[in-house]
């Protein structure tokens, strides 16, 4: 009974053992999966130490912020969060928001989707850990990932095989980071190595990404290798690619391996004591049964000689194996290298405390979002705090402004011949000073003869034009009883002053409303035309081409144009509403106006 349930615990607790954190110090990680299932590189057998390519970009992961500047807190975990994976970086940029890491995978099992590691990051006290001499097992004998700004190409390795010759250029745009561009003159000269001869006992392989625009009207080299015991040789063709060995007067060569030009693709080659193979693109194009001699000479790439047209195209990730690898390892280093295969799946980020639980959907598309996207929302977000101080400040006032014109109304309404100017009160020295704030006259002010009211204000201003032209004259001369219409004409010229000024008061700020309507939204598309951009463009330098990796980065791009029209909304709805309410004041003042002269005319006249 103790045995059934301590296995039971195991079992129970075995889930969360799994799932352990590596090192506390380490802020964050992130699954990643080889998919070998049919689905992904659809490998039918058991791959042993292949370098995979990690390609991280604002389509995949949005915490490059949180890493430290160089890349020194990167760590990889195999699946059980024990066992340390080597890995080296080959670009990271985290301005643009991208990085390329080679990581070696111990094991691939075949048609399973559950080949896991994890990506630690965010440890800004982290000392660099990269191994490029150990994320390739021992017959990987030279690796030239030609890397952007070096003057010429160098090896990953740890047999240290760098070029006694280089007249080539690197270039930046290539499948995976930088290249190496041909013209047709120029040469890459590897000088002979115990390490780069071939074995037939071991076998011997060599490949490397190209891209050509067409396909050449004569033979060009692209890599040849000659020995007193034999040639061998690869070789673009007007029909395709072509392998080629020669031992004495003896040759062998493939048919031409037939390609679309414009594009990148792999070509390989793999001797055995008994067979040449020519791979295109990870798959087999022929096997033709030789008898492998023991090659050990130059390798040169591109321009063979003075006299013969060079190789004319780029080059990236030229590698060489002291062994013959097998068409299932082949074809894993294939298919993680390649844009948009789906073999490499990135999973969520998830932080110490946040392990064992999913983040939103909205929350991850927050972490993708890119500098230049925050930027346009941080503006969004100003112009929607102002927008709804604007909202706030007239919505109080307004309001205040119909509760005190109402009031006045019905006051107004109740006057009786010869008493117009009952309502009239002096302005005290508190009226003075809050009537330059309307919002604070509507908080604080006394309202006790309707000290908000614009209908009160034009009817100050008419009343007081009225005394003004009733006073008695200097000297024994009686007070006016009457008032010419040019006097009444004066007065209303008066009160449609004060109008005009009581309605500027009212649509003051106003525009603040219109600029977010139609201000936000624009400004939410530039950020999302940009945030694209930028996805776009990081995927096309990663190489990393497919839905998984593209989804996440529009999504976070479309986030500006949310918030764009978060900011437009509100406004659009407290624009007509206030403006409406406007409207109405207007109307009431122009009747009031109207009504308070034909009284005056009426009285006076």
């Amino acid at each position: 009974m103790k045995l059934r349930n301590l296995i039971f615990l195991v079992l129970l607790l075995a889930p969360m053992l799994a799932h352990a954190w590596w090192n506390t110090d380490w802020a964050y990680r992130k699954a990643i999966s080889v998919d070998t299932s049919p689905v992904g590189a659809n490998l039918p057998v058991e791959v042993n130490e292949v370098p995979v390519l990690v390609r991280l970009h604002t389509g995949n992961f949005g915490y490059f912020l949180d890493m430290a500047e160089d890349a020194r807190d990167l760590r990889f975990m195999s699946e059980d969060d024990q066992t340390p994976l080597k890995f080296h970086v080959e670009k990271f940029d985290p301005i643009n928001e991208m990085a390329l890491i080679w990581v070696k995978v111990p094991v691939l099992l075949p048609g399973s989707d559950a080949n896991r590691f994890w990506m630690y990051y965010g440890n800004a006290g982290a000392v660099n850990a990269e191994d490029p001499a150990g994320t390739y097992d021992a017959g990987q004998t030279l690796v030239y990932h030609f890397d952007k700004g070096a003057t010429a190409p160098g090896d990953s390795t740890a047999y240290g095989n760098q070029p006694a010759g280089w007249t080539g250029e690197i270039i930046a745009d290539a499948l995976i980071g930088a290249g190496a561009r041909f013209n047709g003159t120029a040469q890459l000269r590897i000088a002979d190595n115990p390490s780069l001869q071939v074995d037939p006992d071991k076998g011997w392989t060599v490949g490397f990404w190209f891209h050509v625009d067409t396909l050449p009207a004569d033979t060009q080299p692209m890599l040849i290798r000659n020995s007193e015991a034999g040639s061998l040789a690869l070789e673009l063709t007007s029909a395709g690619l072509v392998a080629r060995l020669t031992v004495g007067e003896q040759s062998a060569e493939t048919r031409p391996a037939n390609f679309v030009p414009g594009s990148w693709h792999h070509a390989a080659l793999v001797l055995t004591g008994a067979t040449l193979q020519l791979f295109l693109d990870g798959v087999p194009v022929q096997s033709l049964a030789v008898t492998t001699p023991v090659l050990a000479g130059d390798i040169l790439v591109g321009q063979v000689g003075e006299s013969v047209p060079g190789f004319v195209g780029a080059i990236d990730e030229l590698q060489i194996s002291s062994v013959a690898r097998s068409e299932a390892w082949l074809a894993a280093l294939v298919q993680s290298q390649s844009p948009g295969t789906g073999m490499i799946v990135y999973g969520e980020d998830t932080d110490q405390g946040g392990d064992g639980g999913e983040e939103s959907y909205f929350i991850t598309t927050l972490h993708n979002v890119t500098l230049d996207g925050w930027v346009v929302i941080v503006v969004l977000a100003i112009m929607a705090a102002i927008s709804w101080v604007v909202m706030i400040n007239k919505g109080v006032v307004i309001n205040r402004v119909l509760r005190d014109n109402r009031g006045f109304d019905r006051h107004f309404a109740k006057l009786g011949a010869g008493h117009i100017g009952d309502l009239d009160n002096e302005e005290s020295e508190d009226d003075r000073e809050l009537e330059e704030s309307p919002l604070m006259m509507a908080l604080a002010g006394k309202h006790d003869h309707f000290q908000s009211s614009p209908l009160y204000r034009i009817y100050h201003a008419g009343v007081q034009e009225v005394h003004h032209r009733m006073a008695k004259s200097v000297g024994a001369r009686a007070a006016v009883t009457t008032l010419s219409p040019q006097a009444i004409g004066a007065i209303k010229a008066t009160m449609d002053s004060v109008m005009t000024r009581e309605t500027q008061k009212l649509n003051s700020q106003m525009v603040l409303l219109t600029i977010a309507i139609s201000g936000g939204p624009f400004l939410g598309l530039l950020g999302t035309v940009v945030g694209v951009m930028i996805t776009f463009a990081a995927i096309a330098a990663s190489g990393d081409v497919n839905v998984n990796s593209i989804a996440p980065g529009i999504a976070a791009a479309l986030v500006a144009t949310v918030a764009g029209l978060a900011v437009a909304i509100p406004a659009l709805f407290a624009y007509n509403y206030l403006g409406t309410c406007i409207r109405e004041i207007q109307s009431d003042m122009r009747v009031f106006a109207d009504e308070f002269i034909a009284k005056i005319a009426e009285d006076y006249s």
